[in-house]
């Protein structure tokens, strides 16, 4: 434990808790308001049992992640091309893939705020939302403004939703037996993948820790300060779900009916009356917002191993995933359906991340000498084998889900 109790300076203090910030509000997006919405509507008190064991696959997978990621200082496909030559630059591949994905559902969630705060068509929203994401990237210190805006974002969001599960009064004891007696837990399959997916899936789970190797959080003297990041995380992202599921299940109790076109929304609306849709939009555009940011930033960091012009217009290449994927929007449509899918798509990909990032803190030549704790490796190949199958079964489930 040598090294544990250092102190950090106050920018990589900021950076850290930006880190925090940056993995929480990216999942902490419209596909996850969107997804525990659905869900919850759909299962009812028994999603509590999805969220559970979630958050414990969560724990796995993130704590793995940004503990060798931290101790390498390397990026996570630096770190998988030294464990097999070619696996980075197929996992940086992947990556790519689901932030896009993600993003396009992303900027159509900030459509979805515009909708909810002004009746603006969502395609119009989407791409405004574009336009202001790109010109934050062509802010000389964007990234600095990015980490304070998060921060306050997250504490915005948690809050609202805390007021609106008090007001919708949900059944606390049922949602509690149900989480631990489901009624159905083989049906749980798409949910849990798709909110793990939603939560540390594709690009999200190297969000925080690629945050903390910039800003030079590394190293075995800095995994106490590691560890209590990547905990804070997922504590911040499982309480944000539990508590929109508790409101989404009181409101539910009441006999709210769901506007399929916009679900959360709806929860929002019942529970605090016509102000409570403009509340909504507010928070729904902001996260959607940051949650863009963080998913071009950390897409456009995997894609640096395959170039030096890569790394030299990082900015260039940021800008031109949003733009790319604010135009797929904006012709495709079915915001709902795709804030749901990209989320199931990456928690297909966690599975080959996480298991090369397990392979890594057993070679020295990545980690030194640090010892990566047997628990947290049996840990994380539970959460690799329950994502790996859970993926596959729920893939009939996912086209079932695009073409109804």
């Amino acid at each position: 434990m040598q090294g544990e109790k250092q102190k950090l300076t106050a920018s990589q203090r900021r950076l850290l808790f930006g880190a925090v910030f940056l993995m929480a509000t990216s999942s902490i997006g419209p596909a996850f308001l969107t997804q525990t919405t659905v869900f919850t509507e759909q299962f009812l008190a028994s999603f509590g049992f999805a969220i559970l064991i979630s958050i414990i696959i969560d724990i796995g997978a993130q704590s793995n992640v940004w503990r060798v990621l931290s101790v390498s200082g390397k990026r996570g496909q630096d770190v998988a091309n030294e464990v097999f030559p070619g696996l980075g630059s197929f996992i940086a591949i992947l990556i790519v893939i689901g932030g896009f994905a993600f993003n396009i559902g992303n900027v159509a969630g900030a459509g979805l705020g515009f909708n909810a705060i002004f009746g603006w068509d969502v395609r119009i929203g989407a791409a405004i939302t574009g336009i202001f994401a790109i010109i934050i990237f062509l802010i000389k210190n964007g990234r600095a403004v990015m980490d304070i805006v998060t921060q306050g974002l997250g504490i915005l969001m948690i809050l609202i939703v805390l007021y609106v599960a008090i007001e919708s009064k949900p059944d606390i004891g049922e949602a509690a037996f149900r989480t631990i007696v489901p009624e159905d837990p083989l049906s749980m399959l798409l949910p849990i993948v798709t909110i793990v997916g939603g939560t540390v899936g594709g690009y999200i789970t190297f969000a925080g820790a690629h945050r903390l190797i910039e800003a030079g959080v590394t190293g075995k003297e800095n995994l106490h300060f590691v560890s209590k990041a990547a905990n804070y995380g997922i504590i911040t992202t499982g309480v944000m779900r539990t508590l929109l599921f508790l409101a989404v299940l009181g409101v539910l109790a009441q006999g709210a009916v769901l506007d399929p076109d916009n679900p959360p929304a709806s929860v929002f609306q019942f529970a605090l009356g016509d102000i409570g849709v403009k509340v909504f939009g507010v928070v729904l555009l902001a996260a959607a917002l940051s949650s863009v940011i963080g998913a071009a930033y950390t897409s456009a960091s995997f894609l640096r191993g395959f170039g030096k012009v890569f790394d030299k217009h990082n900015n260039l290449i940021i800008i031109a995933f949003i733009l790319a994927s604010t135009i797929v929007f904006v012709f495709i449509g079915r915001p709902v359906t795709l804030l749901i899918l990209a989320g199931a798509f990456n928690g297909l990909i966690l599975p080959v991340t996480l298991a090369a990032i397990l392979l890594a803190s057993r070679k020295k030549s990545i980690v030194g000498d640090y010892q990566h704790p047997t628990a947290w490796l049996i840990f994380g190949v539970i959460a690799v084998i329950v994502t790996a199958v859970a993926g596959v079964l729920s893939l009939e489930g996912l086209a079932q889900l695009w073409n109804g």
